[in-house]
């Protein structure tokens, strides 16, 4: 009876018309946005007040660059800890004009007392470089912030932010938990639709005119399809077993996960809960990244990427021209691999092997003296150097400077494909992969002819999720040069 109940509810799901998964305005873009925005104001206000504080005369460029430096630090730093970068405070504007105020005041008060301290003595130039600063910094973040409360408040009301959201569980308590949010958190969720392992004709009548899904076995794929952002798990408290059975399936996708904490008996402090409007729910599992982090490493990897790209551009241009006089054929070699929420993406390398002899399953992995691996192909590969064309993946929005490796599709060790060795093999795949990682620079890198090489690989990739940070990824960069020269493992 159970196994019918879940083929008529996976029916039904394949009937039904869900709405298209592109959300028209993406949070993360808005928040990086205000990120860059307020940078620039920063830079581009100090830099102009010192101009107009000179008259004319030449700036000391040392003493302007490390001005432009500590303030900005100062006040990027103060505005993220009093939590400006979120899509609910970017809305709040009065709150972000108080915050935008403080930021730029602390900042150039922190640069003064240095300067003081330092014992410089323009103390008439220092004045007017600080007002002037905080004048224009202020005037235009705040005129900029004014704007963008309107944009949300627009677009919130469109319904264009709105959370994309399933409902787990077909009962009272998702009942409840709907007409709650319905109530209280208009504009923040789109509800997709409910899963349930039980058919129609069993749920409450109220659940009616939402789509019932599947069953929870549908859970995972339909998550990743549909781009869903956020699942309710509305079971009593009570029904242990079934989130647990609920909550197994879901920790490797890239989604918010809420415990609907109505009904139950158990009482904890406001902080301890999650509030949608005025629904307490309790937190199970968070994406890795919130938006703002989304955003920072967004800006981070083009911005360094693009530097490179530029910095790199004559052996670029050499590493082509060798390529293409090595063996007749296309200089770039392009394989499709898995990327972020296991979407696959074609990932930019200098083709190393010879033109018919190329894998782009990767069905077999290049050994120590392959044939199928040019001569040139060979000191590209064992340099790394073939990878350096996924830089422009990473401007494309593909790739991350850092990241889990991303594998091709048909990736074995020790003849076994990878996601049945390691169980948690796809929860890797809840962040951009990069073009070097925390396993790479810890020696798990090149083929994988065992299978401890990949569990181990993959160990090191949920480590770098789980502790990801700006300055992780800036240690990891600076580290791959010495684990490409040093390494032994990959040819």
């Amino acid at each position: 009876m159970r196994a019918l109940a879940r083929r008529v509810a996976a029916e039904a799901a394949r009937d039904i018309d869900v709405p298209p998964p592109a959300r028209a305005v993406s949070q993360p873009a808005i928040i990086g946005a205000a990120l860059l925005f307020d940078l620039g104001a920063f830079l581009a206000s100090g830099i102009l007040s010192h101009m107009r504080a000179l008259g004319g005369a030449a700036p000391d460029l040392k003493f302007l660059i490390w001005g432009l430096f500590l303030a900005t630090a100062v006040g990027m730093f103060t505005l993220q800890a009093r939590w400006t970068y979120t899509i609910r405070a970017l809305a709040d504007f009065p709150r972000q004009t108080l915050n935008l105020m403080l930021a730029f005041a602390l900042a150039i008060a922190i640069w003064d007392a240095d300067c003081v301290l330092a014992g410089f003595e323009q103390t008439a130039f220092l004045r007017q470089w600080s007002l002037d600063w905080f004048a224009w910094g202020v005037g235009a973040t705040v005129l900029s912030r004014a704007l963008l409360a309107l944009a949300i408040g627009a677009w919130t009301r469109q319904g264009a932010l709105a959370r994309r959201t399933v409902i787990v569980g077909g009962g009272e308590q998702a009942l409840e938990t709907i007409r709650r949010l319905e109530a209280s958190g208009k504009g923040a969720l789109e509800i997709l639709g409910v899963f349930d392992d039980r058919d129609r004709t069993r749920l409450p009548d109220g659940l009616g005119r939402y789509r019932l899904l599947g069953a929870f076995d549908d859970l995972e794929k339909f998550c990743r399809n549909q781009k869903v952002d956020l699942l309710i798990i509305a079971f009593p408290l009570t029904a242990e077993k079934r989130i647990l059975h609920v909550l197994q399936k879901l920790w490797a996708l890239p989604v918010d996960v809420r415990i609907s904490a109505l009904g139950g008996k158990l009482r904890l402090r406001d902080r301890a809960y999650n509030f949608i409007g005025d629904v307490p729910f309790l937190p199970a599992f968070d994406k890795p990244m919130k938006d703002w982090e989304v955003a920072l490493k967004a800006i981070f990897d083009r911005c360094v990427a693009l530097l490179a790209i530029v910095v790199l551009s004559p052996l670029l241009a050499l590493l082509a021209l060798g390529v293409k006089l090595s063996s007749p054929g296309p200089i770039l070699f392009v394989q499709k691999r898995y990327g972020f929420n296991n979407e696959e993406f074609g990932v930019y390398k200098f083709r190393s092997m010879y033109t018919d002899q190329c894998d782009h399953a990767a069905a077999k992995q290049v050994t120590r003296g392959d044939p199928r691996v040019t001569p040139f192909g060979a000191f590209i590969r064992r340099a790394s150097l073939d990878e350096l064309p996924q830089l422009f993946n990473v401007l494309r929005g593909d790739l991350s400077l850092v990241g889990p490796r991303p594998h091709a599709l048909k990736s074995a060790a020790a003849g076994r494909a990878y996601e049945a060795v390691v169980v948690n093999y796809f929860a890797r795949h809840r962040v951009k992969p990069g073009i070097t990682g925390w396993a790479q620079i810890n020696g798990w890198r090149g083929e994988t002819d065992t299978e401890e090489k990949i569990e181990q690989r993959v160990a090191h990739d949920l480590h770098y999720i789980e502790h990801w940070s700006v300055w992780l990824d800036i240690g990891i960069l600076l580290k791959t040069p010495i684990a490409v020269l040093w390494g032994k493992n990959a040819f």
